[in-house]
């Protein structure tokens, strides 16, 4: 291009760039789009709990109805005539409402809530109005109507439902600038929580879902913003290698369960061999898992890490006004339910206005025919003449009626048939009228005691539709599972003390123990300090490192046993402390913290075991007693800050472990909560007992087995039929009273428990034998009651003692036969005194607060010569073996 040319084109004022500035555009045309999604979309009405597409397609399937089932692309393509949108959003909206099963009777396949697959094309389904929706949904007489998008049709403003469906159903929708999610609730809950509010009594909602499983409501917030469900899905265990799933949390599917678990597994938090997915009308997956894995442990793993744990947060907005509202499920259903009380008033209304004009001209028609006043209108001429002497009959015998006669009144008359006035009866005509006036009473009355009317609707809607409605999903509080005590280890993890290394990647390094990508790890050092970093290939914590394990947050049972220098030539210290909470990739020193410190000993002591150990000092000047032992058991455990006391200020040479020690911590408390079904140490539900590593539960069922076990905080209680559920106490016999299928009498056993490793029965192998009475204590008494028999004298009741009637025996014995007499029933009474033998008082220490300690420090250290003795106290512990290091 000529330069002049370019230079000319440059210059033309009509190629310049123009800028659109867009805030009338935003302000005209989103706003106008972000309400018409909001009103028109996305967003139920608070009135009938219907978004506008769901509402269009009730009302064409009432212009549809004819009691017949219709193709559901037939329903589609009609409700097409009041919805602007394709065919897709209508047939994808009545199908989530067929699956609902509320308001829509389906044929064929309509999809599958349980695995998410989706129903079949419109053309092969088909529908029509429940029962339920043509008594609750609809009533043209107290509808409002408007014009449709295209003027050509009227359309509902909202439907008259007289019940809470927004609630029943639920709602979910993402608009512009704002989103709705209102849970679904249970049919029968909704109707008693109606009741309650009309009677001016206290409710309260919580949702239920068509997946049942099981859900925490405690933090439901009446379905406000800022409120959370956790839902579970139900998994029991079959046998000791399969788990089974039944039901799963709302908002999930099997494929997606099922997804969530391979990818758990692949990402090494939980193991299995593999799942078997068998749903069809019910929901069963099989899980199937190694040997030698807990499903205990993997039925909180899989909650812990897959989606059999959802947790949902609720938002109830609806449109009231064309304006959005943010409500709770108690106000919708206030609302609802006053709305329904208007509702039926205005049908009340309306079927009075009715009755009353039936009853009107009723009484027109008899005065008209039993009077004979159409004779009147023989000579006249005009129609004028004929209304006017028709009116004048009547004249002399309307006082009663309610209202003034009209001319339309006076037509009406003028059309009846000569046949029927032939076939007039006065008798069956006063019957019609008295009739009517019994049914204008009974409304005048609905409407003088509504609330009560109001009631017995929703008794009517409880009684006729409740059949199959009840609550599936199981209201539960849940435990916090702690995802470090349940995910699977299946990384290892080395050291490299010289150097000072630890990860999972130094695979030619000293191993050390296996553990998970959630571990933290803590690593003591040669010059006395500690850090505490998570799980990494490779991680450089301090070189020289003398301990490192997995470590456990809040654990008071792992004590460190450690005598240290400080300084380069200072004292020697003892002390013994407990690591509970640290900040991570923190350095902490243990020592005193004088510069050349060093640890002459130290060991990780999982239960609280203090072992004796003997100190050899290097000779020096005048020192008589160069070696003697040191005991901590006489050592109290306090903070990890803690200075400790002076074992020596000489010159120490080695120190070595004499004699291994026992744990010197008392028994740990155990609870059980009965409401998570779990046990616990922080004082919720039933206390178990005290119980030390070797102790065990005793667990008894109505099926007659009985097993010990031991008492880990992650065992699961999920069986209804315990009977048993108690510390057991190896010398304490175990007395029942059982039914004897081939004998058909009751037989009376007392056994110990001899292999705790071993589940055993204690009924015989007859399908009819069952287990009556179960006793536990030292002295147990019982009381048979017997039938009473026709023409005998009636026995008296047999007091037992059992201790007295069998002797301990093995737990496979028969027994002795208890009676042959017929027996009502048998009852426990209280057991006889028995005084247990005091138990030998242990030693025990005390975990003292680090802060007290630390105080105690600065104000006085206390001191020994060669060897310190300190008082005993308490602290929890996890079995396991103790790790020492000598230097």
């Amino acid at each position: 291009m000529d330069p002049k040319e370019q230079e000319g084109l440059e210059e033309d004022p009509s190629t310049e760039e123009t800028i659109t500035r867009v805030t009338g555009m935003y302000r005209e045309w989103f706003l106008d789009y972000a309400s018409y999604v909001i009103l028109e979309r996305a967003v139920p009405a608070i009135e009938d709990g219907f978004k506008p597409v769901q509402r269009r397609i009730m009302h064409s399937m009432k212009d549809l109805d004819d009691g017949r089932y219709n193709k559901v692309a037939n329903i589609v393509g009609h409700t097409m005539q009041y919805h602007p949108h394709g065919d897709a959003s209508i047939a994808d909206a009545m199908v989530q409402i067929g699956q609902k099963d509320l308001l829509i009777d389906t044929q064929g396949n309509w999809g599958n809530v349980y695995t998410g697959d989706s129903a079949a094309a419109s053309r092969y389904i088909e529908a029509r109005l429940s029962k339920f929706a043509l008594d609750v949904v609809f009533n043209p007489k107290v509808t409002e109507w408007q014009a449709s998008y295209d003027g050509r049709k009227k359309e509902p403003i909202n439907l008259p439902v007289k019940f809470p469906l927004l609630l029943a159903q639920g709602a979910e929708g993402i608009a512009v600038g704002l989103s709705t999610k209102v849970l679904p609730h249970n049919f029968l809950e909704l109707i008693e929580a109606s009741i309650k509010h009309l009677q001016g009594k206290r409710f309260q909602l919580v949702p239920d879902f068509p997946t049942g499983g099981i859900m925490d409501a405690t933090n439901y917030n009446d379905g406000l913003r800022g409120g959370k469900i956790r839902s579970r899905a139900r998994i029991l265990q079959q046998d000791k290698n399969t788990l089974v799933i039944t039901e799963i949390p709302f908002g999930t599917t099997t494929s997606s369960l099922i997804d969530s678990i391979l990818k758990a597994n692949d990402k090494g938090k939980i193991k299995i061999k593999r799942i078997e997915d068998n749903t069809a009308a019910e929901v069963e997956i099989l899980v199937h898992i190694p040997s030698g894995i807990s499903p205990d442990k993997t039925i909180d793993a899989l909650y812990a890490f897959t989606n059999c744990e959802t947790s949902i947060s609720p938002l109830g907005c609806v449109i009231e006004d064309n304006k959005p509202l943010f409500i709770g499920v108690s106000e919708m259903l206030r609302r609802s339910t006053d709305l329904t009380v208007e509702l039926l008033k205005q049908e009340l209304d309306i079927k009075l206005n009715e009755l009353e004009e039936q009853w009107h001209f009723a009484s027109l028609e008899r005065i008209f025919i039993e009077n004979r006043i159409y004779r009147d209108i023989e000579e006249e001429e005009t129609w004028e003449g004929v209304i006017a002497a028709i009116d004048n009959g009547l004249q002399p015998h309307i006082k009663h009626l309610k209202r003034e006669v009209t001319e339309e009144d006076i037509v009406r008359l003028t059309e009846i048939r000569i046949k029927r006035i032939s076939k007039f009866d006065i008798d069956k005509a006063q019957q019609k009228i008295e009739a009517l006036e019994a049914q204008i009473a009974e409304v005048k009355h609905h409407l003088a005691h509504l609330i009560e009317f109001a009631i017995d609707y929703f008794k009517r809607l409880k009684k006729e539709y409740g059949a199959g409605k009840e609550r599936k999903a199981e209201i539960r509080i849940f435990d916090e599972i702690q995802k470090s005590k349940v995910v699977i280890r299946n990384t290892k993890l080395y050291v490299n003390r010289e150097e000072g290394f630890v990860g999972t990647s130094l695979r030619k390094d000293e191993y050390v123990t296996d553990c998970s990508d959630i571990d933290d790890v803590i690593v003591f050092t040669e010059d006395g300090k500690m850090m505490v970093t998570k799980v990494d290939t490779k991680t450089f914590v301090g070189k020289n490192i003398i301990h490192v394990a997995i470590f456990k947050k809040k654990d008071k049972r792992t004590i460190y046993n450690m005598i240290y220098r400080d300084g380069a030539r200072g004292a020697t210290y003892v002390k013994r402390f407990a690591v509970t909470s640290v900040t991570r990739d923190r350095e902490y020193d243990m020592t005193n913290g004088s510069k050349g410190s060093k640890v002459w000993y130290f060991t990780a002591n999982t239960n609280g075991e203090a072992e004796i150990v003997t100190v050899h000092l290097r000779q020096s000047g005048s020192i008589k007693k160069l070696k003697w032992d040191l005991d901590f058991a006489d050592i109290l455990v306090k903070g990890r800050r803690s200075k400790g006391n002076i074992v020596t200020k000489y010159a120490v040479k080695r120190i070595e472990l004499k004699e291994k020690g026992l744990s010197t911590l008392k028994p740990r408390k155990i609870w059980f909560d009965d409401t998570v079904q779990r046990l616990n140490v922080d004082n919720r539900g039933e206390l178990m007992g005290e119980f030390t590593s070797e102790d065990r539960l005793l667990i008894i069922k109505q099926d007659g087995t009985v097993k010990t076990i031991i008492p880990e905080l992650t065992l699961r209680f999920d069986e209804d039929d315990i009977i048993v559920l108690e510390k057991w106490e190896p010398k304490k016999p175990i007395s029942a009273i059982y039914w004897e299928g081939e004998k058909e009498l009751f037989y009376v056993k007392r056994f110990l428990i001899e292999n705790p490793d071993r589940e055993e029965n204690i009924l015989t192998e007859h399908t009819d034998s069952y287990l009556e009475r179960v006793f536990t204590d030292h002295r147990p008494m019982a009381e048979v009651v017997f039938v009473k028999e026709r023409n005998k004298d009636r026995k008296d009741n047999l007091e037992v003692n059992l201790e007295e009637f069998i002797a301990v025996k093995g737990i496979t014995a028969m027994g002795n036969q208890l009676t042959k007499d017929k027996v009502l029933e048998i009852n426990a009474l209280s057991p006889l005194p028995y005084e247990a033998p005091e138990p030998v008082p242990a030693e025990e220490i005390d975990v003292v607060d680090e802060e007290s300690v630390e105080a105690e420090n600065n104000a006085q250290e206390g001191t020994s010569s060669e060897a310190s003795s300190d008082g005993g106290g308490t602290a929890r512990h996890d079995e396991g073996e103790g790790q020492t290091s000598l230097f």
